[in-house]
């Protein structure tokens, strides 16, 4: 890696080697493994390692530990570099995720999970800091939606790939595996390589930040990760436990969902620009509380298929919304909390991810409607907590509670 730059000098760089380019180049190299991983992963561990809606479980709860644990980046950025450690994950990722198909065995997919969320949780850790501080905040809104434009636009590649050629080339879960999870290890190392370290004006603290003033920030992050985890576990599970969709069949499915990210994420960060916010948080944890109860409905009516891959659809739409909570953060932060800030956010976020998946996967056995339903209610009271955001959120204006709470900056 070059040596330090300074972030307001990044200007006089190329393009195709300033800050941005870079956020762009990791957000599209990052799905490329973990979407893949994602997509292949419930007809692997069903198809090659028998499992059931409990394994699963398991199988999540072991991926989330290393989010439990993304505290350690405030550690690990006291002697290393934010984008180092950041690409060094990335790499981790990449690599973990192309030997995954080598270990076909419960104890075996555990512990390269273990690895691969090791990576993932890093990274991300790390990505939304340095988003947050190489964007302005006026341009945020739009450049996040962007972001998350490029990484849908990179995995709909991999994903027409593996439509196209699963069935008639006779591909593996290896083959795709060490595909996708390559071309991710080999991106963060020319990456790690070609970009000088960029220097942000603001210092970060390297040291745990908890500050009270932050608190509904906090809890929108922990109903966020017990919400979603509902999602990211159970739904495509259901898919092919529930109606037996085959690989390319899934895959398909998440290609729809890459088209409309592509389509509204940029959209959705516009929106974010336009309505702020309260308004963007409470439109989406409204349209997900009716859909896990739809969801729910799926088994307590017995509705079809159809209905099933349309909320599955409408879900990652609303999920390009969760970038409000990003811009949040960023208006009512002092500029040196981000790093250390977004460390603690990630283990707030992953605090129910450690524990929920295993505890529902057991609900899973007797009713997959109930788990739904759960879902449901963590939305409502998501949308609860939105309606305390200020429609102008700033430092000493955090909360609307604000004004009649005369407290003080930590």
């Amino acid at each position: 890696m070059k040596p330090q730059f300074p972030l307001g000098d990044a200007r006089q760089l190329p393009f195709w080697r300033r800050p941005v380019t870079l956020l762009f180049l990791m957000a599209a190299a990052m799905p490329v493994a973990f979407a893949t991983w994602s997509a292949l992963l419930n007809n692997f561990v069903i198809e090659v390692a028998g499992f059931d809606g409990s394994d699963i479980g398991w199988l999540h709860t072991v991926r989330e530990i290393p989010g439990f644990f993304a505290i350690g980046v405030i550690a690990l950025i006291m002697f290393m570099h934010e984008q180092v450690l950041g690409l060094i994950a990335l790499c981790l990722l990449g690599v973990a995720t192309a030997l995954t198909a080598q270990f076909p065995t419960l104890g075996g997919i555990l512990t390269i999970t273990m690895l691969s969320s090791i990576g993932f949780h890093y990274y991300e850790t790390v990505n939304q800091s340095l988003q947050l501080q190489w964007i302005d905040k006026l341009r945020a809104p739009q450049m996040l939606g962007w972001l998350m434009a490029a990484g849908s636009g990179a995995t709909l590649v991999a994903y027409v790939l593996i439509v196209m050629t699963w069935e008639t080339l006779n591909l593996t879960y290896n083959m795709v595996y060490m595909l996708s999870g390559g071309f991710t290890a080999c991106v963060a190392l020319f990456c790690f390589f070609a970009y000088p370290r960029f220097e942000a004006p603001n210092p970060q603290i390297k040291k745990m930040v908890l500050r009270r003033r932050y608190w509904l920030y906090y809890a929108l992050q922990f109903m966020a990760g017990a919400r979603r985890q509902i999602f990211v576990v159970f739904a495509g599970f259901m898919m092919v436990e529930k109606f037996g969709f085959e690989v390319h069949e899934v895959t398909a499915l998440f290609l729809i969902n890459l088209v409309a990210n592509m389509i509204f994420a940029p959209l959705m960060g516009r929106a974010v620009f336009l309505f702020g916010e309260r308004r963007t948080l409470i439109f989406e944890y409204v349209g997900l509380a009716l859909l896990f109860t739809a969801y729910g409905g799926v088994y307590f009516f017995g509705w079809g298929v159809a209905l099933a891959a349309t909320l599955y659809v409408v879900d990652h739409i609303l999920f390009s919304l969760a970038l409000a909570l990003k811009t949040y953060f960023q208006k009512i932060a002092d500029p040196g909390d981000i790093a250390p800030t977004a460390a603690v956010a990630f283990t707030i976020n992953h605090i129910a991810a450690v524990f929920l998946p295993a505890l529902l996967g057991y609900l899973w056995l007797v009713s997959p409607a109930a788990v739904f339903f759960m879902a449901s209610a963590m939305a409502c009271v998501s949308c609860a907590l939105a309606m305390l955001i200020p429609r102008h959120p700033e430092p000493g204006n955090e909360t609307v509670l604000s004004r009649f709470i005369a407290a003080p900056a930590e």
